[in-house]
């Protein structure tokens, strides 16, 4: 009979050791989907990164664009009217082509400090379906942050 107790008592124990909260943000998930835990928004990026050059983090945010090509990157709204480029880790997911500006995400992965090419910079533009007279004013390359997703959650 001892030995059934104590059987029973590891085993509990195990079970609430070994839990893990496995919640994850309500929406409509994407990749990896986006565990509950610190999210900051978009105007909180640059300052979390502080001195580093890449940090992982979780951010919400209100989609500016998306790829009209194939849903491939979307950018977030930053402040100062500036945009946060956002690409998927190994191309793994994509976002719907027709999700509408203005939709709030939250997203889970690494941001990082980047300076984007020209010639990325207008393969981006011509994705995104720009005119020829917008993508011939692309000239030098961008400073910006750059964050690769793991997972997207598009909030209700």
């Amino acid at each position: 009979m001892k030995k059934i107790i104590l059987s029973l008592t590891f085993c509990v124990l195990a079970i609430v050791a070994f839990a893990q909260d496995h919640t994850a943000i309500e929406g409509q998930a994407f990749g990896e989907g986006v565990k509950k835990g610190s999210v900051i928004t978009t105007a909180e990026v640059d300052t979390k990164l502080g001195k580093a050059t890449k940090a992982d983090m979780k951010v919400t945010g209100e989609v500016v664009a998306v790829c009209k090509k194939k849903g491939c990157f979307m950018t977030l709204k930053m402040p100062n009217n500036e945009t946060m480029f956002v690409n998927f880790k190994d191309y793994g997911f994509f976002m719907p082509k027709d999700l509408p500006a203005g939709t709030k995400v939250v997203i889970d992965g690494f941001a990082e400090r980047k300076t984007t090419s020209v010639e990325d910079l207008k393969h981006y533009a011509e994705d995104a379906k720009k005119s020829p007279e917008e993508i011939a004013k692309i000239t030098e390359p961008k400073k910006e942050i750059v964050f690769e997703a793991k997972g997207v959650v598009i909030l209700k």
